[in-house]
């Protein structure tokens, strides 16, 4: 990580300029046989069509607090990517009351329609689909992003001292966040540019650590697995030679 790179919106744009072909984030439905990989230059287009739709549409400003009720999935880590980009405050597994606005998936709808702002929901669908028909009070992410401008600049700068993300009860900062992923890495003994496999869910700072922050801070990419615990031993072994994993993370 450069000395520049502070936050986790830095550390991609180094990804970016640096390699935008090689492959970032592949990610694992064990339960659906999905599979997704989107290199450096894809994933940082979601990106910031995520940061100009929360920017632009939703109108969220640094420091607006974000209920993010999503799983361990490829468009969860957008969304953290671009709740950093906007400086917006991620809190995972937030209370959607006391939020400025919640982002949720199709099995947390209810409990995110206590938020009094903005309400958007994920399908979490193969291919980025959208709801067959579209949940009640909630923007369609699959509708609204795919439109958004492939260029991001926040119209006001990201301070990287600013609270950025919330989990397990701990607030982190934007450079806090780099730092620690990128010791987190060091202290795993992850190898130079690792490939990391990770089933954590993305509850705890282990699970966004091992399964996003910790390889993008090491200049490596993720296997992320949801529902890893249905492919068996065998097929997990399969799996890290195939993917060609450096890194396993240890489910306990």
């Amino acid at each position: 990580m450069n000395a520049t790179d502070r936050t986790p919106a830095d550390l991609l744009g180094s990804a970016l300029a640096a390699d935008p072909a090689r492959p970032l984030v592949t990610f694992y439905d064990d339960a659906t046989g999905e599979r997704v990989e989107l290199s450096v230059a894809t994933f940082a287009n979601w990106v910031a069509k995520t940061a100009n739709y929360l920017q632009g549409d939703l109108a969220a400003e640094p420091g607006d607090r974000l209920a993010l009720l999503l799983p361990a999935h490829w468009q969860t880590a957008v969304w953290l990517l671009a709740c950093s980009s906007v400086g917006v405050v991620a809190e995972v597994g937030g209370d959607p009351a006391a939020a400025d606005l919640v982002v949720s998936g199709p099995d947390t709808l209810e409990a995110a329609r206590a938020c009094s702002g903005e309400r958007v929901a994920l399908a979490l669908r193969p291919l980025g689909g959208r709801f067959p028909q579209p949940p009640a009070g909630f923007a369609d992410y699959a509708v609204e992003v795919p439109g958004q401008g492939d260029r991001f600049a926040p119209f006001a700068p990201v301070d990287p001292g600013a609270p950025a993300l919330v989990v397990g009860g701990e607030e982190l900062t934007g450079a806090g966040i780099g730092a620690r992923a990128l010791a987190d890495a060091r202290d795993a003994g992850m190898p130079a540019a690792p490939r990391v496999l990770s089933g954590l869910p993305y509850d705890s700072w282990r699970g966004l650590s091992y399964g996003l922050y910790a390889p993008l801070a090491a200049g490596g990419s993720v296997v992320l697995c949801r529902h890893l615990e249905q492919l068996g031993a065998e097929g997990a072994a399969t799996r890290e030679s195939t993917e060609k994993v450096g890194f396993t993370a240890p489910l306990s």
